[in-house]
């Protein structure tokens, strides 16, 4: 077993509205069949990450928007455990990014549901009670990557690296190759970046 594929835990931080972050967590569901990783599942904020940025109108909107999920799930962790937080994710990102659905206080009464979780939890999206929380959550994902990033984070065997961005998701050995080569480039001393143009956006299949 190489060092890159050896056993152990990777922290996945991610915003439920970013499709790339959804890309990402369904490649780390495949990485999980073919490499002995357990992933840890954690929010981040790209509204928190963004604060104070002179964004186009159109992405301001988004940003506001995005608030609602991300808090409801961070609500949901606190209220009831790290387990709940992946199914949680799931749910709500089935419906934002394979349907294609944009009212969010809908999608989430919907995911609360389907995971079994109080209707009540919904008011988190419209409040800042968690928001300490959630602050602290896309915090800890900032301090291993830095600010110059967006979601989602991974983190595995001390390295931490924004993305990968990729579409569509890698399956199987395809998966776990390209894992490999994430922690391999992540851990070299002095390594930062490589980058390319998108060409297309999130395939989701």
């Amino acid at each position: 077993m190489t060092e890159t594929t050896q056993a152990g835990i990777a922290d996945f931080w991610f915003d439920p509205s970013c499709p790339w972050a959804w890309m990402t967590s369904r490649w780390m569901d495949e990485v999980t069949a073919v490499r002995p990783v357990t992933v840890r599942w954690h929010v981040m904020s790209l509204a928190v990450l963004n604060e104070g940025r002179d964004l186009p109108e159109k992405y301001q909107e988004l940003m506001k928007r995005a608030w609602g999920p991300v808090r409801v799930v961070i609500a949901a962790q606190a209220g009831h455990g790290d387990g709940i937080v992946k199914p949680l994710y799931d749910a709500l990102g089935e419906r934002i990014h394979l349907a294609g659905r944009t009212d969010f206080d809908a999608v989430i009464a919907e995911a609360l549901d389907q995971v079994g979780l109080p209707a009540s939890l919904a008011a988190a999206a419209h409040t800042d009670r968690f928001d300490e929380a959630l602050r602290a959550s896309h915090g800890k994902a900032i301090e291993l990557v830095g600010d110059d990033v967006g979601t989602p984070v991974v983190a595995f065997g001390g390295v931490a690296f924004f993305g990968p961005v990729v579409t569509p998701t890698p399956h199987g050995e395809a998966a776990g190759r390209l894992w490999d080569g994430c922690v391999l480039v992540a851990s070299t001393p002095g390594f930062y970046e490589l980058k390319r143009s998108r060409t297309q956006g999130p395939i989701f299949d």
